[in-house]
């Protein structure tokens, strides 16, 4: 199965143009490992453009122009889902669901403007949500059009001039995305444009930009605080993680084997929530890595577009060389290997991992004591997601409850955060800030506090 490409295109002050700049990668097919066409990037001059428009630009934001949205993208998820799983690897089967944030994203965005979300005032005392100004838009490769579309859809509800930049490795999706925003809302309160880190550094070094939502790997979310620190511009990272995943010695070893299986390969490994550290007891570390490789051999290995792949390939053969490189003498992969493509089988490392991977690839550590385990867990600078299996619910949060990070999930490994309107907080290297329903679009705002003095007096007995 295969999918047609749209021309990868960008959207500047109303007009739809062709990124003419080549950069030095390719596009690849990810299920056959062929080079398609060498990857672009907007011009500098289109980027300046972009930035005088998103500078001038002004209009209101209402909650019926993202419902319109919404509405617009749902006859479109089915192509966004495709696009996003040709040019990442990852099955369909799991980008068709994730397309319910795309519209998901704008519903919300909408509910909360409904609901006061620009507005919080306090006894009398005004205190309005203000629109910090033009917004930036960072997207990178591994879930395009739902990271976009959470970050644009709020930057919009906050009354921001939007600037998005996606990945040069998938450029495709965005362009469906920016055909339905583009038509709701005023002119150059949204626009696209295409390309890799000079293309990033051009628009991050603007002071123009007033703030910059940004997810991606350390060394771009740095390049991002280093350029936005002499502006004193607000900055929400999500860098990724080393996440562990805490086996208790009473887990259930089905579950267990599931949970470490599921965040080893969901989205082929390529996303910033999955499983870096194993920790698992000593005692029992044998049955453990026996019954997750037995679920790792039953995956169906497949091309991304055929409803019947499981486990994808990554994204690029770059990828591929990135996560080889992480492997030690003690690994050990599952599943067959395929003789084209960029595909990478799940594989467990004889010892403890240090640095995120991205992809199918966790250290394996054994621990003596709970108390070791809480440490292990703890002993590196990440601190984005953790996991806890145990049979006993309650011993199990204990110990959740004492890992640092910003999720912590109990016998649980759904991509997707515990609960629609709690934060995504990112401690330690795994970022700056939280992402989140509420706490995105408040990111894209300033206070600005109204009153008349002396209507309000704290009266004390």
């Amino acid at each position: 199965m295969s999918v047609e490409f749209p021309p990868i295109a960008d959207l500047i002050d109303g007009a739809w143009g062709t990124p003419s700049a080549h950069l030095a990668v390719s596009l690849e097919d990810p299920a056959t490992g062929a080079a398609l066409r060498p990857a672009v990037a907007t011009t500098p001059d289109r980027i300046e453009r972009a930035l005088s428009t998103a500078e001038r630009a002004s209009g209101e934001i209402t909650p019926e122009m993202l419902d319109a949205i919404a509405d617009a993208l749902e006859p479109r998820l089915e192509r966004i889902a495709e696009l996003d799983a040709a040019a990442t690897g990852v099955p369909i089967t799991q980008t068709r669901p994730l397309t319910a944030i795309v519209t998901g994203s704008f519903r919300l965005a909408a509910g909360q403007i409904r609901t006061g979300a620009r507005r919080a005032d306090r006894d009398g005392v005004q205190v309005h949500r203000l629109p910090l100004g033009p917004a930036l838009c960072l997207v990178p490769w591994n879930a395009p059009a739902p990271m976009a579309a959470h970050k644009v859809a709020n930057a919009l509800a906050a009354n921001c001039p939007v600037i998005l930049k996606v990945s040069e490795l998938a450029p495709y999706s965005a362009g469906v995305l920016a055909e339905a925003i583009a038509d709701q809302v005023p002119a150059g309160m949204f626009q696209l444009v295409q390309g890799g880190a000079a293309t990033g550094a051009q628009l991050v070094s603007d002071p123009r930009i007033k703030a910059v939502s940004f997810t991606g790997g350390l060394g771009g979310g740095r390049s991002v605080a280093a350029a936005s620190a002499p502006l004193f511009r607000p900055c929400q990272l999500e860098l990724g993680g080393n996440n562990p995943l805490v086996v208790l010695p009473d887990a259930d070893l089905d579950t267990a084997a599931r949970m470490a299986a599921e965040l080893l390969t969901t989205l082929n490994g390529q996303w910033c929530r999955a499983l870096g550290r194993l920790i698992v007891p000593a005692d029992r570390r044998a049955e453990l890595l026996e019954a997750i490789g037995k679920r790792l051999e039953t995956l169906r290995v497949g091309p991304p577009l055929d409803p019947e792949t499981e486990f994808g390939p990554l994204i690029h053969s770059r990828q591929v060389r990135t996560v080889r490189a992480a492997l030690d003498p003690g690994h050990r992969s599952f599943g067959i290997p395929r003789d084209s493509g960029n595909y990478f089988p799940p594989t467990l490392l004889g010892s403890d991992l240090a640095d995120e991977v991205f992809g199918p690839v966790a250290g394996v550590v054994a621990y003596e004591t709970v108390e070791q385990a809480v440490a292990l867990a703890n002993a590196v600078p990440y601190g984005l997601e953790g996991y806890v299996c145990g049979a006993d619910e309650e011993f199990a949060l204990t110990v959740a409850r004492g890992i640092r990070a910003g999720e912590v999930k109990v016998n649980g490994s759904s991509i997707m955060s515990l609960h629609l309107m709690t934060p995504r907080p990112a401690w330690g290297l795994s970022g700056l800030g939280e992402e989140g329903t509420a706490e995105t679009l408040r990111f894209f705002t300033g206070a600005r506090v109204v009153g008349v003095e002396g209507r309000f007096a704290l009266h004390t007995s």
